[in-house]
């Protein structure tokens, strides 16, 4: 008997219907992987299981947890099950954890929810729990916080909640789309480890096939709630039937057609730059200390150039990428954009930041949401001395609409309107309306599904045949800066451990850093035969 069972599971919401005839099935000790486009289905048949559907839903069909049919039991009763049979690992661990709580004190709450031993002995179990994911007490004791955690960590705690009483069952949601490449490797190598060792059954929930293709035992693939094709990992990659699975492979294994570099002058460098932040006081009448987050880094990028920066999280690329846009001084060296400062006087040289944009990862985020597009896109302008109007105002707007595939028309609607694609396509209009010499993508597609990324890749190729785009793609995503960008630097620890050509350092790593970046990084099988050439994902 398998230990978990989704028999025709059919949902609507307010008489609308999100899925339909769900059925697959997880067994003890197996990884299973559902995996889709965002607003396919994925998180809500996650949800079902742990009976946290939205109100005003109803649902048909069977979710039978061994014997037991979970769609049956009352708030109480799945109350009883959560954190007992069943765990779930969610996406965002800062948002899972509370922040004035202590790890060990979230990681006990679960075992004393439950009734399951004194505080003591939930202690104990906790701090068991939490060295069992990597957090042993002499380096993580129990009274420390989230803050104090990297991101890495702050998902283990999460994981260690999840499994403290040893589930049958755990549920893991996208738990490492904002996690680095070593970070997810080691996740996924536990969260497979923890699966093996207590016989516990693991359904995935990810947008990435590179990851399910090395972790998972079988695959699901779900496309507007229903599931359109699933079976066994390595014979549904090698005889993938569905065109939207195709699609899916299509898009995560895409390259993008960049036009060639032609040589230039330099157009911003970066000199001898170190960036020091102050510690706290390890004494009441000491001397605060300093942290040095970027130590001596030097680079050039050309105009026309695609620059890529990669590194773990915390190696300084944000304070680097701070430091170049002006936001923050730095202690030593010059930042300077066509020959002039971009830090001088003690202050942010606005004719300099007028002409350098950026582009952020979370587009939902960036925009104020009470205001239309029109409005968002034109934010640019303040740093104009004589911003156009009228007019030239909105054949401007309708011109950097029109320029990311979309149309002029949408310069009236609100951010809420648009899709997750379609808003990142706004943020990049934000960025090209003044012409600016250099754009920073700071992770700008890493919270996209493959498609939709792939559109985006696109896009920027595009921009840079149209208007010779000049950028600093910043990523964690190697498949992606392997594409997008002409030459690449490797940070770690705040400093520049290699760099070169793209290709060259993909292919021949040298420094031992970047070459346990390049192996952690999840990889798809080589489907040659399967695969499609090159292929322009249209917007939609």
């Amino acid at each position: 008997m398998s230990l978990l069972s989704v028999q025709n599971l059919t949902i609507g919401i307010h008489n609308h219907p999100v899925l339909r005839d769900v059925t697959f099935e997880v067994a003890k000790g197996e990884i299973v992987a559902i995996t889709g486009e965002s607003g396919s289905g994925k998180s809500m048949t996650a949800f079902s299981i742990m009976g946290l559907t939205p109100d005003g839903s109803h649902a048909t069909g069977r979710i039978m947890l061994q014997d037991t049919n979970l769609l049956t039991h009352t708030e109480a009763q799945m109350c009883a099950l959560r954190g007992n049979a069943i765990g779930m690992v969610f996406q965002e661990p800062m948002t899972a954890l509370n922040p004035v709580k202590t790890i060990g004190d979230q990681v006990a709450e679960t075992i004393l929810i439950h009734g399951a031993g004194t505080r003591a002995e939930a202690m104990k179990a906790a701090a068991e729990t939490l060295t069992r994911v990597g957090l042993p007490q002499d380096r993580f004791p129990l009274g420390r916080f989230p803050h104090e955690l990297s991101g890495g960590q702050r998902q283990r705690v999460v994981i260690a909640m999840a499994i403290a009483l040893r589930p049958a069952l755990l549920i893991a949601d996208e738990p490492t789309t904002a996690l680095d490449v070593t970070t997810q490797a080691q996740i996924l190598e536990l969260l497979a480890k923890l699966a093996r060792e207590d016989d516990m059954g693991l359904l995935m929930i990810t947008h990435d096939l590179a990851v399910v293709s090395e972790m998972a035992d079988r695959i699901v693939v779900m496309q507007h709630g229903e599931i359109v094709e699933q079976g066994d990992t390595a014979h549904l990659l090698h005889n993938m039937r569905h065109p939207y699975t195709k699609l899916l492979f299509a898009a995560s294994t895409h390259q993008v057609d960049l036009p060639p570099l032609k040589p230039a002058a330099a157009l911003l460098k970066v000199d001898g730059v170190s960036r020091d932040y102050r510690t706290p006081r390890k004494s009441v009448f000491g001397a605060p200390g300093v942290f040095r987050a970027v130590k001596n880094v030097s680079f050039d990028i050309q105009k026309g150039e695609r620059l890529g920066l990669v590194g773990e999280s915390g190696c300084g690329k944000s304070t680097l990428t701070r430091a170049i846009l002006g936001l923050e001084d730095v202690q030593s060296g010059s930042i300077t954009l066509n020959g002039a400062p971009v830090f001088s006087a003690g202050k942010a040289n606005l004719a300099v930041r007028r002409n350098m944009q950026v582009v952020f990862q979370d587009p939902y985020g960036s925009f104020n949401p009470r205001h239309r597009v029109s409005r968002l896109i034109t934010e640019p302008f303040y740093l104009l001395d004589d911003p156009p109007k009228g007019q030239a105002r909105t054949d401007l707007i309708a011109e950097a609409l029109e320029a990311v595939g979309l149309s002029a028309a949408d310069a009236d609607k609100y951010p809420h309107q648009f899709s997750g694609g379609q808003r990142q396509r706004i943020a990049i209009a934000r960025a090209l309306i003044i012409r600016p010499e250099i754009i920073v993508f700071d992770e700008a597609v890493s919270a996209l599904d493959v498609s939709v990324r792939a559109q985006i890749l696109d896009l920027l190729a595009d921009l840079c045949r149209q208007y010779d785009l000049t950028y600093l793609f910043i990523s964690h995503d190697l498949s992606v800066v392997r594409t997008v960008t002409d030459r690449v630097l490797v940070m770690k620890s705040g400093q520049i451990v290699e760099h070169g050509a793209t290709e060259q350092v993909f292919s021949n790593p040298q420094h031992p850093y970047t070459q346990t970046l390049i192996a952690a990084a999840p990889a798809l099988p080589d489907l040659t035969d399967k695969a499609a050439d090159y292929v322009h994902f249209p917007l939609v």
